[in-house]
């Protein structure tokens, strides 16, 4: 969704996504709006300019005269910087790394190479200290994991340390930890792929999108399976 003004008035762009629209055709009630979040992506704060000639009122006339982003219905596009609350005094925030750094994953059916299935390890990391990559230490966050397409893939929660995991299977998995304090921990999702007989050798290609949603922090991740 977006805010669009023109000519002093506003306009409110929405588009559904592709689970949107799910919903929307199931009817009955299905489609229920009860929660929403807000992005600034297209603002570039690096355009703020305290050494502006006409004063303070002016440091930030270049960002508010930007172009304001329409909607649009790719998950992986949109909303990649939700508008969070952090503690005051925070100078960065902590991005998410897979275990092996990998950028992408690939794995085939078990009827071609014994796997049909791949593990994918991630943490959180401090931002502050470069170039020492530490893993942050803190308990309470909150992750959410969700396969863009579950066609041919399924999504499974694999190791996972105390807390509430919502929805264990499917296409998304929310989970907030109950570790204690100054504790690190690595989360491991399995991403499955699906059975299909008498087809010839293809490859499906989707999207994992993990997300520490304490924090804002945003990885995606390209999945390919071949069968």
């Amino acid at each position: 969704m977006g805010y669009l003004s023109n000519s002093g008035t506003i306009t409110v762009d929405a588009i559904l996504t592709k689970k949107g629209r799910e919903l929307l055709a199931k009817g009955q009630g299905a489609f229920n709006i009860t929660q929403f979040a807000l992005s600034d992506d297209e603002v570039d704060y690096d355009l703020w300019n305290p050494l502006h000639g006409l004063g303070t009122n002016y440091y930030g006339v270049v960002i508010e005269n930007m172009p304001i982003t329409e909607a649009v219905p790719d998950e992986t596009q949109s909303m990649k910087y939700k508008l969070i609350t952090l503690p005051v005094g925070t100078k960065s925030i902590p991005y998410l790394r897979t275990f092996d750094d990998a950028t992408s994953y690939s794995f085939e059916s078990s009827a071609r190479k014994g796997k049909g299935e791949i593990s994918i390890t991630f943490s959180t990391y401090k931002y502050e200290n470069l170039p020492q990559d530490d893993k942050l230490s803190e308990s309470g966050m909150t992750y959410s994991v969700t396969i863009l397409d579950t066609t041919y893939m399924d999504l499974r929660a694999d190791s996972l340390p105390t807390g509430t995991v919502t929805s264990p299977s499917g296409n998304s998995i929310k989970y907030s930890n109950m570790i204690p304090n100054n504790s690190t921990f690595d989360l491991t999702f399995t991403v499955v792929g699906k059975t299909f007989a008498n087809q010839d050798v293809q490859t499906k290609t989707t999207k994992l999108i993990l997300e520490n949603e304490t924090y804002g922090s945003r990885l995606v991740v390209p999945i390919s399976y071949t069968f």
